[in-house]
């Protein structure tokens, strides 16, 4: 049987479930500072901090300037680190090119572990090869759920995109949407890509997809915006990031449409749109306990040779429906930014 199909809670919820539990109670032992790349340390936290010999692992991600989404991966990676005596680097790229480049910068460092994200993998094919050439343990988390075993790496930690997509356009059937939109933040972007491509199989009505671009967030508006004047008959946004299903409202808005708006990932302002209506639902993958397992992962292999799936399956953290019916419980962690 494919595992895209089988049941998620019954093989990952008991794991993702322990790992969750100690990442809360570990998020006050992280720290955080801007800029593109920086360096975190380890050092002041006190509380059950291991007491291994230091390591430095490299976070490398395809975030894009202003996207708060990886905020959250970073806040739980940080408090793994504290945790772990490690020392993180963090850097970003959403160039495919630039991203291939901050990982052989980790490669030239000689570090002891690298996590990363396959938004665009192919890219990335060549460098995770020269880091498991050079012994460097390698997993991946939140983009390149298809394809991390492809590349050789050692675990990946996120949802697969596709069955969290055919969730949401399901969703839809339930909510009686006639017509959809799904808006496309980056091009290329395999994950994204892949969400939309399930919502299309499962949902019953008119579908189409509107490429923006998620870094001009004024365009993204007025791109919107002219999509609903358009077409009066779309009674669904569906966005594929918290930033861009905010300002979809906004689009909903200016246009005059009926329109609601749903969405993939969580941030604060996005569970309060909840809370208030102005958004209808969101599908959470919990980005604070993907970064926080990948750099724990690492730890553990190094310490201890443990793995997690076998080598065979992903660990997955979503996907799971936000709404009416259950945001309160989740803005109280949504606040503290581990959500």
């Amino acid at each position: 049987m494919d595992r895209s199909s089988r049941s998620q809670s019954r093989r990952f919820a008991p794991v993702v479930a322990l790992a969750a539990a100690a990442a809360l109670t570990l998020a006050g032992c992280s720290s955080s500072s801007g800029g593109k790349k920086s360096e975190e340390s380890a050092d002041g936290a006190s509380a059950g901090k291991a007491s291994t010999p230091r390591m430095t692992v490299a976070l490398v991600t395809h975030q894009s300037p202003g996207d708060t989404f990886w905020d959250i991966v970073r806040k739980g990676a940080e408090a793994a680190a504290a945790k772990d005596n490690v020392k993180l680097i963090y850097t970003n790229d959403p160039s495919a090119g630039g991203q291939a480049t901050l990982v052989q910068n980790a490669i030239d460092q000689k570090v002891d572990g690298i996590a990363v994200t396959l938004a665009k993998p192919d890219a990335l094919k060549d460098v995770i090869a020269k880091a498991k050439g050079q012994k460097i343990p390698v997993v991946g988390l939140n983009s390149g759920v298809s394809e991390w075993q492809k590349l050789g790496l050692l675990e990946f930690f996120g949802q697969d995109e596709t069955v969290a997509g055919e969730a949401l356009g399901k969703r839809l059937n339930d909510e009686g949407a006639k017509s959809a939109v799904c808006v496309i933040q980056e091009q290329g972007n395999i994950g994204l890509t892949q969400r939309c491509d399930g919502v299309k199989k499962t949902f019953s009505g008119k579908f189409q997809t509107v490429n923006v671009n998620g870094a001009d967030m004024p365009s993204v508006k007025s791109t919107i915006t002219a999509k609903l004047s358009q077409d009066k008959s779309i009674d669904y946004v569906v966005a594929l990031g918290a930033p861009i299903a905010l300002t979809a409202s906004q689009s909903v808005s200016d246009a005059g449409s009926k329109a609601k708006v749903a969405t993939f990932d969580l941030n604060k302002d996005l569970t309060g749109a909840i809370s208030k209506g102005t958004i209808a639902f969101a599908v959470d993958q919990q980005p604070y306990l993907q970064g926080y397992l990948a750099v724990d992962s690492l730890w553990l292999y190094k310490n201890n040779g443990n793995y997690m799936g076998g080598g065979e399956q992903p660990v997955l953290t979503g996907p799971a429906f936000v709404d009416k019916s259950n945001v309160d419980a989740v803005a109280q962690y949504a606040a503290k930014g581990t959500r």
